[in-house]
């Protein structure tokens, strides 16, 4: 999965933020190595609160996800990409084409890379996807 602007731009300021860090600690540990054992203790600590907290909301601060659901006869959702979906009367899947390798890395979905609201699909043989959908066959063959 590509990473968006944001996600880059927040990565290279913890990447800065952590060198110049390391940088100051260094320096402090030639003058003082005393200071710098405190300084490095203390900061130990912060860090790792600080990861805990960002594991715990990573984890469950998001709500867990979109809510997916599918009612009605034949009817499908996916949180996520459906590559095809068959469910009609004697049909057939359809064939699906040899994958090209992409050129560049795909683009993020314009709302972003995971659904933020539920995935519904209601109705006879309805389809819904928080993704891509590859194919879908939803009539008698």
């Amino acid at each position: 999965m590509a990473a968006t602007a944001p996600s880059k731009a927040l990565l290279r300021s913890g990447i800065g933020v952590a060198t110049a860090g390391v940088l100051a600690l260094l320096v402090v540990a030639f003058v003082d190595l005393g200071t710098a054992d405190q300084i490095a203790s203390v900061t130990g600590v912060v860090l790792a609160l600080a990861g805990l907290g960002l594991s715990l909301w990573a984890q469950f601060g998001r709500g867990g996800g979109a809510r997916v659901e599918a009612s009605g006869a034949r009817s499908v959702a996916a949180g996520g990409s459906i590559g095809v979906v068959v469910t009609g009367d004697g049909a057939r899947t359809p064939a699906a084409p040899p994958a090209a390798p992409p050129a560049s890395p795909p683009a993020a979905p314009t709302g972003g890379t995971a659904p933020t609201g539920p995935v519904t699909a209601s109705g006879e043989r309805s389809v819904a996807a928080g993704g891509d959908i590859g194919s879908v066959t939803t009539g008698d063959a």
